[in-house]
C-alpha cells in the first residue's frame, strides 16, 4: 500500500513538473506572467476598456451588470429625491391640500428610488409622474433616459461580444493528446491528428508549429524560448484545409528539420516544446479563431501510428469513431531519420500496416475502369 502512494506521489510530482515547465497548455492557454511592469501601465488597459471588460471572468461582468444599473437607479432616486425636498414635496415637510408636487406620489427616498426605477426601465405604473410645475424634473427624465438606453446598449454589447467569442468555437476543435513519428510516403514524418467535432466547417483553415527551446548563440548568449517554424500539411497541401472530418498533419523531417538529429533513443532527453496553431474562419460566424496545444518529449511516440478511426456504414454514409482518436499502434520505423537517408531500414516493429477493418473496399471492374472517348 506503502509503495503504491509513493507511485501516485512520483507521477503528481511529475505531472506538476510538466506542467510548470510547458508554456502552452493542452487547452491553449499560455503559462506566462508579467512582472515589475511600470505603474503608469495599468492606465492602458483602462483606456482600452472594451477589451478589458469583454476579456474579464463571467463573475466579475455579473457583477458590472448588476451594480451599473443599481447603482443608476439609485443615484438618480438620490437626484429625485433632492427635487422632491427642494419643491417641498416630502411627508416630513407637510406640503399644503393645495401644493403641487414635482413628482406626483414621491414623498420620500423609497418612492423616489421606485420612480427611477420605472423611469430608466419605462415601466411606468401610471401611479407615479412628472408634472410641468417643474422645469428641472422634466430635464432630469430626459436625462435618465439617455442614460439608462446608454446602459442598455453597452451590457447587451459586452454578453453579446462574450457570448459569441472565437475561443469559444475553438473549444470544439481538438487535438490528440500525444504525438508520433512513423514513415510516411518513404519519408519520416511526425504526424498529428485534429478534429472538428462540429459539422461546421472551418473556411481557410491553416496550420503550424513553432518549436520552442533553449539555444545558446556563437556569441554566447543564451536564448530562452527560442522560436523555430515547424511546416505541417496533408496530403492535399497545406492552407485551406477541407476540413469536414478528422486530419491527420504530418511534419517531414529532413535535414532542414530540428528533429533530424534526433533518435528513438534521444528524443525523450531532449528539452522542448511543440506548439501547434491552427488557425480559421468560422463558417456560421465569419469570425476567426485560433486553436492551440503544445507536446514535450513524452508527449511524442517514436514507432507509433494514429488508429483508423473513419469507416462506412450500410447506409453509405461515412462514420467517424472517436474511441480511437487518441489510440496508436506499433508500426516498423527506422530508428532515426539518418538512418532512412543512409538505406539502414532498423525497425522498432515488425507490423508491416494498420488494418481499417470498418471501412469496406470498393471492388472496381475493368470493364468500368476503361474511359471511352
Amino acid at each position: 500500500m506503502l509503495q503504491y502512494f509513493q507511485k501516485c506521489l512520483r507521477k503528481q510530482l511529475a505531472e506538476h513538473r510538466v506542467r510548470k515547465t510547458r508554456l502552452v497548455s493542452k487547452d491553449g492557454r499560455c503559462n506566462i506572467e508579467f512582472g515589475n511592469v511600470e505603474y503608469h501601465s495599468h492606465f492602458a488597459f483602462l483606456k482600452d476598456f472594451w477589451n478589458t471588460i469583454v476579456e474579464i471572468r463571467w463573475r466579475y461582468v455579473l457583477f458590472i451588470f448588476v451594480a451599473s444599473f443599481t447603482g443608476s437607479w439609485f443615484l438618480f432616486g438620490l437626484l429625485w429625491y433632492g427635487i422632491a425636498k427642494s419643491n417641498g414635496d416630502l411627508t416630513e415637510q407637510n406640503p399644503p391640500s393645495n401644493h403641487t408636487p414635482c413628482v406626483i406620489n414621491v414623498y420620500g427616498l423609497t418612492t423616489a428610488f421606485l420612480f427611477s426605477l420605472e423611469t430608466q426601465t419605462t415601466i411606468g405604473y401610471g401611479y407615479r409622474a412628472t408634472t410641468d410645475h417643474c422645469a428641472l424634473a422634466v430635464t432630469l427624465v430626459i436625462i435618465q433616459a439617455v442614460v439608462g438606453a446608454i446602459i442598455n446598449c453597452f451590457m447587451c454589447g459586452i454578453i453579446l461580444s462574450k457570448i459569441s467569442l472565437p475561443k469559444k468555437r475553438a473549444k470544439t476543435i481538438n487535438f490528440s493528446r500525444t504525438a508520433v513519428i512513423s514513415k510516411k510516403g518513404g519519408k519520416l514524418c511526425l504526424l498529428i491528428r485534429v478534429a472538428n467535432l462540429r459539422k461546421t466547417l472551418l473556411i481557410g483553415s491553416q496550420i503550424y508549429g513553432k518549436l520552442l527551446r533553449t539555444t545558446i548563440t556563437p556569441e554566447g548568449e543564451t536564448v530562452i524560448l527560442d522560436q523555430v517554424n515547424i511546416d505541417f500539411m496533408v496530403d492535399a497541401g497545406k492552407d485551406n484545409l477541407f476540413f469536414v472530418c478528422p486530419l491527420t498533419l504530418y511534419h517531414i523531417i529532413d535535414k532542414t528539420s530540428p528533429f533530424f538529429e534526433m533518435s528513438e533513443d534521444t528524443i525523450s532527453k531532449q528539452d522542448f516544446e511543440l506548439v501547434v496553431f491552427l488557425d480559421g474562419t468560422a463558417e456560421n460566424t465569419s469570425s476567426t479563431c485560433q486553436v492551440r496545444t503544445s507536446f514535450i518529449p513524452m508527449e511524442i511516440q517514436w514507432g507509433y501510428s494514429f488508429l483508423p478511426i473513419v469507416s462506412r456504414t450500410k447506409e453509405g454514409k461515412y462514420r467517424v469513431d472517436f474511441s480511437n482518436f487518441h489510440k496508436t499502434t506499433l508500426v516498423p520505423t527506422p530508428h532515426c531519420a539518418y538512418c532512412l537517408d543512409n538505406g539502414d531500414q532498423h525497425s522498432t516493429s515488425g507490423k508491416k500496416g494498420i488494418d481499417n477493418p470498418g471501412f469496406e473496399a470498393i471492388v472496381v471492374s475493368e470493364a468500368a475502369a476503361v474511359t471511352k472517348m
